[in-house]
């Protein structure tokens, strides 16, 4: 048996969709982040799902521009991007946006926070509507519509597919403003022009340059007054794009600023609040500030409950998103009690058979199994299942569902139902290939999923049979060299291996390493993995014993950094260390590490015991 990097290769726990709070984070992102000028503003639910890679890999992604694009555009529409070929012929100025000298005072109409529920619909947004001065109404009334006009033009073009259009787009209108702000114009208007351009290049997935961008709005918004008309909406863009962008201490800030100007108009038990506090508290959640971040959501929901009533609608998300930090931090009888008031809340106001009550239960069927009572969340998942798919809430390949069948499999596996376990992969990748046909690149996932299974029920040909398919389709879609394709080889490697056929499993694991080492760096996570499973396969087939050596000495650097001195995974590398120094008669060097893992045994051994 390999033993692999990180305690080995868990697809079934790492490979999976969003969960379904994320979810609904996402859309109220969404709502946030696209609706560009008014809280009130609704849009529909948004799908879409991509290949994620393991959660050992912090911060690597498969695809971090599609995981971009899936959380902020509209994911039904846009899920694989097309370059257009032909372009559209536009008018000379490509709805570029002229940029006003004259001083203008704007109203932006407020009123209370809609539904914040998933799913729900609301009013067209009044954008840039309530511009009070009179004698520039028509003019105002003209930016208005150009506003609105840039940014629903973008979006039409990214549904065509026409991605480089849209681009062509918002340079000429980013060339536009860049004059006014060279000449030394830094008012609202040219915020706010910037803002609706940063969200364009949201929508196309070019971060990079919404960082830039962002740059230029700080700078811009830093000179504003707080009383600036619409500063408090833009800042709140601003907050959602940096906390896109990783950039948690910038997104803090900006809400913060935001949140202290709409107190001061609006009181401090406004429900207008409801948007920063929802961000903030997202923001403080994602590092590591989980305190102040429950403080936060339990704000909004004491702002909610005050103002809606304690079985709101609109109590869903905060609900939700608390509980769902909460369980993060090992909380799992606190989160039980708010997943339990939005099941209560949703039954209440749709009865027993809605597809929402499937979304809540699971949720109560996370918390069960954290709470180790895994009979009680597997019945919880399989009821949630069936009134989801009984009440047609969802598409059948919809994330949700997709993810409920991926957790209740895994469940089944841990408690030694591997045959219900794999039904539930095998539905999985069937309605894939349904619904986005045979060579999908999202049918990767199901199919590496798939194929760990039989891995351990020891059916290691039929996972070497998926493992080949899967890969093939993503060297088609991505190419030889791309960091994704290195995950179902590495699978394959680690199959080959079981299947005895060390020389293919060897050159795999070579390869892997070669992409991981140019995609990560040498000392990366994702390398050493590589490492462990080449030293593996290496080994049986009787490579020197000098060179293993100093391959385990790379994967102990790395896991020493990653997970530090102390760890379960430093302790089976200096094992296996210890084991070659002790063969090449390395007994000084072999003394020393000896002593270290003495220590490590016994404190392992202590921790078994307690």
């Amino acid at each position: 048996m390999i033993d692999l990097f990180c305690k080995g290769i868990k697809v079934l726990d790492h490979l999976k969709v969003d969960t379904e709070e994320e979810y609904i984070e996402i859309k109220k992102f969404q709502d946030q982040i696209l609706v560009m000028f008014d809280p009130r503003r609704k849009r529909k639910t948004m799908k879409g799902s991509c290949l994620l890679p393991s959660h050992s890999f912090t911060g690597i992604r498969t695809s971090k521009e599609l995981r971009h694009m899936l959380s902020l555009c509209e994911l039904k529409s846009i899920a694989c991007f097309s370059v257009c070929n032909q372009r559209q012929n536009y008018n000379q100025k490509l709805y570029i946006i002229p940029i006003r000298t004259a001083s203008v005072r704007v109203r932006i109409a407020r009123s209370s926070v809609g539904s914040l529920e998933c799913g729900g619909t609301g009013p067209h947004s009044d954008a840039y509507s309530g511009f009070s001065s009179p004698n520039d109404h028509q003019r105002i009334g003209s930016l208005e519509r150009e506003l609105e006009e840039l940014f629903d033009e973008v979006k039409r073009m990214i549904r065509m597919g026409n991605k480089n259009d849209a681009i062509d787009l918002l340079t000429a209108n980013y060339e536009a403003v860049k004059e006014s702000l060279n000449a030394g114009t830094k008012g609202i208007e040219e915020a706010a022009i910037l803002d609706v351009i940063a969200l364009g290049y949201m929508a196309v997935g070019d971060l990079k340059f919404v960082g830039s961008l962002l740059d230029m709005m700080k700078e811009v918004v830093d000179n504003l007054k707080d009383d600036a008309p619409r500063l408090d909406s833009i800042l709140m863009h601003m907050g959602s794009m940096y906390a896109t962008l990783n950039m948690f201490e910038k997104s803090l800030d900006t809400y913060q600023r935001a949140l202290y100007i709409m107190e001061g108009t609006y009181g401090k038990d406004s429900t207008l609040l409801v948007t920063p506090c929802l961000g903030m508290a997202k923001v403080l959640g994602s590092f590591g500030k989980s305190t102040k971040a429950i403080e936060i959501y339990q704000r909004v929901i004491t702002l909610l409950g005050s103002s809606r009533g304690a079985q709101s609608k609109d109590l869903v998300v905060p609900l939700l998103s608390l509980g769902n930090l909460l369980l993060k931090e090992r909380r799992a009888n606190d989160a039980e009690t708010h997943f339990t008031r939005v099941l209560d809340i949703y039954t209440k106001l749709y009865g027993q058979n809605d597809g929402r009550i499937g979304i809540a239960m699971s949720s109560l069927a996370r918390v069960k199994s954290a709470q180790g009572k895994s009979d009680e969340a597997i019945q919880l998942f399989k009821r949630a299942i069936q009134v989801m798919k009984d009440s047609n809430y969802l598409s059948p390949d919809d994330s949700i569902m997709e993810k409920m069948r991926v957790d209740l499999s895994e469940l089944l596996h841990a408690a030694g139902r591997g045959q219900e376990g794999r039904e539930l992969l095998e539905e999985c990748l069937w309605i894939t290939e349904r619904h986005k046909g045979k060579e999908h690149p999202l049918l990767v996932t199901h199919m590496i999923n798939l194929a760990t299974s039989y891995s351990r029920s020891k059916n290691y040909a039929d996972a070497e049979h998926l493992l080949r398919r899967s890969l093939q389709i993503l060297i088609k879609h991505k190419g030889t060299d791309d960091q994704s394709i290195s995950f179902p080889m590495l699978h394959l490697a680690v199959t080959l291996y079981h299947l005895k056929n060390d020389e293919e499993a060897e050159k795999l694991a070579l390869e892997v390493l070669r992409i991981r080492e140019k995609a990560f760096g040498k000392n990366s996570l994702p390398v050493g993995e590589a490492l462990d499973c080449l030293v593996s396969i290496q080994t049986r087939l009787g490579k020197d014993d000098s060179e293993l050596l100093e391959l385990l000495r790379r994967i102990l650097s790395i896991q020493e950094r990653e997970f530090g001195y102390e760890s379960e995974e430093v302790l089976v590398s200096l094992k296996k260390i210890v084991y070659y120094l002790d063969k090449l008669g390395k007994k000084d060097e072999k003394l020393t590490l000896h002593r270290r893992l003495s220590v490590l045994r016994k404190k392992y051994n202590q921790m078994v015991n307690y």
